[in-house]
């Protein structure tokens, strides 16, 4: 492993880059979707690897964040070389502005059905090793570039304690060993309770009332009721919080580390995550060499390679808390990936955000919106048309950005006064 006086800059833009190093062993491929437990799924991850993506259908995460919003933004910068896997391609006239402005091909770009993706990736000598965001219960466990079982346990909340940084306090509970009503509880509120394996701030309640446990449990006992639970944290609230940091790097096989970047992220008051704002040259991430080189050396140990982002509290003191550690591409990789883009530009500050909506279809909204895409005031990422009661409009994940922060909400502004709109 690298010392962490050789913590460098990553120096590419995409996902093939990233990965590049890592993938001559074998034919790679990257699944740029989760698996999900919906009706809609046709492969449900309800065997083993369960994760808790909705505690009832209605509440359910939708196909479209999963399999074309949040898996198109990754195609993005997914790069000419590493191919990848999706399941509903985006629309021909999205990709020919993504070739403009990112300058990838996407020749890499494999589409199979969604209804027999992982049959045929799992029978096919096409793919040896298939990154993924998630382990698949139905993907042939050698197929995965990254063991299952190991994956499952990173991703797992529990398993914030072992990476040897520090972290608030917290105590797991399993649930068929222990009911709910027999959970020893901070005796003050705010606390927190998280389940094991929640996407996207799903299944993490931030508890200030004893209205808001009621909430808690009966989420809980319906993740129970449909089997999709074993585990829950009951987890310290860090108080006196002055930043909420997402930290990302990428440790390679021989367990050396390069940096991706840091974001400072967006919340809302429920702990749901809204995006990413970036100071390309300010960010100084050597405050955090140390938890990145234990955090590096700890996944190493267990057999993972690819991207880590693990999400940091700072509070008043200047203390560092580790509040979660994601083992895979984070939502705002691809902010960070625009680093050297972006400041060649003379651009030191970005914001990405996945609520962005405009009135229109997507053909409009590139004519509307030419000037400011030309200069990369604003970059797409992913684009989805809709209709709402006959209206067509086009909800987007994309970036802001601008040579301060001063001007960076300037244009947003400006972009907002031409239509666009952050929803969140």
């Amino acid at each position: 492993m690298n010392a962490t006086s050789d913590f460098h800059y990553f120096q590419g833009s995409s996902f093939s880059d990233l990965f590049a190093q890592d993938t001559t062993d074998a034919r790679y491929a990257f699944i740029l979707n989760y698996p999900a437990t919906a009706s809609w799924a046709a492969y449900p991850n309800t065997k083993k690897y369960f994760l808790q993506d909705g505690s009832s259908e209605a509440t359910k995460t939708p196909f479209d964040k999963v399999c074309q919003k949040e898996a198109w933004k990754n195609l993005a910068v997914l790069g000419d070389t590493l191919p990848g896997i999706v399941i509903i391609p985006p629309q021909k006239l999205l990709i020919d502005y993504w070739r403009e402005h990112f300058g990838f091909s996407y020749s890499s770009m494999e589409k199979i059905d969604c209804s027999t993706y992982l049959d045929e990736l799992s029978h096919s000598d096409r793919f040896d090793k298939l990154i993924t965001l998630f382990p698949f219960d139905h993907l042939k466990p050698q197929k995965h570039a990254i063991a299952q079982d190991t994956h499952y346990h990173l991703l797992s909340k529990l398993t914030l304690a072992e990476l040897g940084v520090q972290c608030p306090k917290y105590q797991s509970y399993n649930l068929h060993a222990v009911s709910l009503q027999d959970i020893q509880l901070p005796e003050q509120f705010p606390y927190l309770i998280k389940t094991s394996h929640g996407l996207s701030g799903e299944g993490t309640y931030i508890i200030n009332s004893n209205s808001d446990l009621n909430y808690c449990f009966e989420e809980l006992r319906k993740y129970l009721d449909i089997k999709l639970l074993d585990v829950i944290i009951v987890s310290e609230f860090v108080k006196n919080v002055v930043q909420n940091y997402c930290v990302q790097f990428y440790v390679n096989k021989a367990g050396d580390i390069r940096l991706i970047g840091t974001t400072s992220q967006l919340v809302t008051p429920e702990g749901n995550y809204l995006g990413g704002l970036i100071h390309y040259r300010e960010t100084n991430m050597s405050k955090f060499f140390e938890m990145i080189a234990t955090i590096g050396k700890y996944a190493h140990q267990q057999g993972y390679f690819g991207v880590i982002g693990f999400d940091v509290l700072e509070d008043k003191e200047g203390q560092l808390y580790a509040i979660d550690a994601n083992f895979r591409v984070n939502g705002s990789t691809p902010l960070c990936l625009q680093r050297h883009t972006l400041m060649e530009l003379g651009k030191e500050v970005a914001k990405y955000s996945t609520d962005y909506r405009m009135d229109g279809t997507l053909d409009s909204i590139l004519v509307t919106l030419k000037p400011e895409l030309e200069r990369k005031d604003f970059i797409i990422l992913s684009a989805l048309e809709k209709v709402k009661y006959g209206k067509i409009y086009t909800e987007i994940s994309g970036i802001v950005s601008g040579e301060t922060l001063e001007e960076m909400q300037y244009i947003e502004q400006n972009l907002q006064n031409k239509g666009l709109h952050w929803i969140g």
